[in-house]
């Protein structure tokens, strides 16, 4: 048994000769939805199929053997069911409306300009007939949608970005001060920090000592705490006038 543990989607980024020339498997969905299977390929040989788990072999995919051979994935024809609306009495709105309810039925899907294509079912085919609806039995390869999330992706990687980015307003609660406090605080960035009032070129003694008083908030407080006086208001204190 010739062992093979890699595919190469769509066999991208090898020369057209090399494909001309290798071998082929043709296989129907049933086997490529798996991620290990036995085959035969057109040459013969026996090969062992060992993926990753959760793959998904498409026509036109190639295989890798352990010899480093390459083997060309043909999708195989397989009954299927051809559905189409009916130009009498229906729409094109009709095959829309079929996909919506298959997909809600997590019904494997071919999607075509004219058409649905599924694998066979009698159940399925009646409903569809209800719906005014042309099903037909056909033989051909079977390649339904993979789904959005198997396409890409991309889903992970935005949840994860979304998620990084919510932690910005977690930060908001450190600048919410006692009850009643209507006081704007989104100025004051660095009011939560004692220590970077030196490096705004202030007397240490002032920074230590005015620092508190814009955070010491409570009921009634009326935002008038920075005067820029480190004294009483007494008139008799000073001889000078305001």
């Amino acid at each position: 048994m010739l062992s093979i543990q890699k595919l190469i989607p769509q066999g991208r980024g090898l020369a057209a000769v090399l494909l001309k020339r290798a071998a082929s498997v043709e296989l129907d969905w049933d086997v490529r939805q798996k991620s290990r299977f036995d085959a035969t390929d057109s040459t013969g040989r026996h090969l062992g199929v060992f993926l990753p788990r959760g793959s998904v072999v498409r026509g036109g995919d190639v295989l890798v053997a352990e010899d480093g051979s390459l083997v060309r994935v043909l999708a195989a024809p397989q009954p299927v069911l051809e559905v189409r609306a009916c130009t009498e009495h229906g729409s094109p709105f009709d095959l829309l409306r079929a996909a919506y309810h298959l997909g809600n039925r997590h019904v494997p899907l071919a999607l075509q300009p004219g058409h649905l294509t599924l694998e066979p079912d009698h159940v399925l085919a009646d409903m569809l007939r209800q719906m005014h609806l042309i099903v037909t039995e056909a033989q051909a390869p079977f390649e339904p949608e993979s789904g959005a999330y198997a396409a890409s992706g991309h889903a992970a990687a935005h949840a994860g970005h979304d998620h990084g980015h919510a932690h910005a307003p977690a930060a908001a609660p450190a600048h919410v001060h006692g009850p009643g406090c209507g006081h704007d605080h989104h100025d004051h960035g660095s009011h939560s920090h004692a220590a970077p009032a030196p490096s705004r070129g202030k007397p240490l003694g002032i920074a230590v000592k005015a620092a508190p008083a814009p955070h010491v908030h409570g009921p009634g407080c009326g935002h008038d705490h920075d005067h820029g006086h480190d004294h009483a208001h007494d008139p008799d204190d000073h001889p000078h006038r305001h």
